[in-house]
């Protein structure tokens, strides 16, 4: 067997398997500028952990415009208040998150919304370096391609507001038999504080730190409404 000759050649067939794959995830990146990406790996994972229970899985699309506008700014205030002003990345939060973590058995996370898109969207669950590092380019792609609107639309969609349930619309209409437009303050409030473990901070019936949370996160909307870039993202008038 001669390895000197397939060397050279795996190694010509593994770069152009990676450029094709990276040709390929490029132009996903630039379709779901506008088409609607169709399932997540997390929602077929959580879509599978319901099997043979009860519960059911439910995930239903709403536009930017039709989505209350309390809703995009509790989970702005909830998740990620300088939102519209970073390049994806929220390095002060990173760096104390670092820290925090270096000193505290409690992981602290610092993803911004358009990393939590780049993961839900193109990944999977997980803390490995390699997930990481593709969560920062897909990070970068999105910040560049798609706008703070389309990410923070995409993120109000795919994002997961209950056991089984996915965006702001199905939480919507499971919690309050309501549309996504339809919600309050309060109503959006409560479903923003369920997003860190919308399993554990359950909204109906509403866990006594998912309504601790609420509290807090109506008192940053407040905070935040008068901010003029924020106002102008949650208006659609980007």
């Amino acid at each position: 067997m001669n390895l000197k000759g397939i060397v050279p050649r795996t190694w010509r067939r593994l770069k152009r398997v990676l450029l094709v794959l990276f040709i390929a995830h490029f132009v996903y990146i630039i379709i779901l500028k506008w088409v609607n990406p169709p399932i997540t790996i997390t929602m077929i994972s959580n879509w599978v952990s319901l099997w043979g229970t009860d519960k059911h899985f439910h995930k239903t699309w709403a536009g930017y415009d039709e989505i209350s506008q309390h809703a995009k700014l509790a989970v702005i205030a909830s998740e990620d208040q300088l939102f519209p002003d970073h390049d994806g990345f929220d390095f002060k939060s990173i760096e104390k998150a670092m820290k925090h973590n270096q000193d505290s058995k409690k992981i602290r996370g610092a993803s911004t919304i358009s990393q939590q898109v780049a993961k839900n969207v193109f990944l999977w669950q997980g803390r490995s370096w390699v997930r990481k590092g593709l969560e920062v380019y897909f990070t970068f792609m999105i910040e560049k391609i798609w706008g703070k609107q389309r990410i923070l639309e995409v993120y109000l969609n795919v994002a997961q507001t209950g056991d089984g349930i996915f965006g702001v619309e199905a939480a919507a209409q499971a919690y309050y038999n309501k549309n996504a437009a339809s919600l309050n303050r309060e109503e959006s409030a409560m479903i923003a504080a369920c997003l860190p473990n919308p399993v554990k901070y359950t909204v109906n019936p509403p866990a006594r730190i998912t309504a601790y949370r609420q509290r807090k996160i109506l008192v940053q909307m407040r905070n935040i409404s008068g901010d003029p870039d924020i106002a102008t993202l949650v208006t659609g008038r980007e």
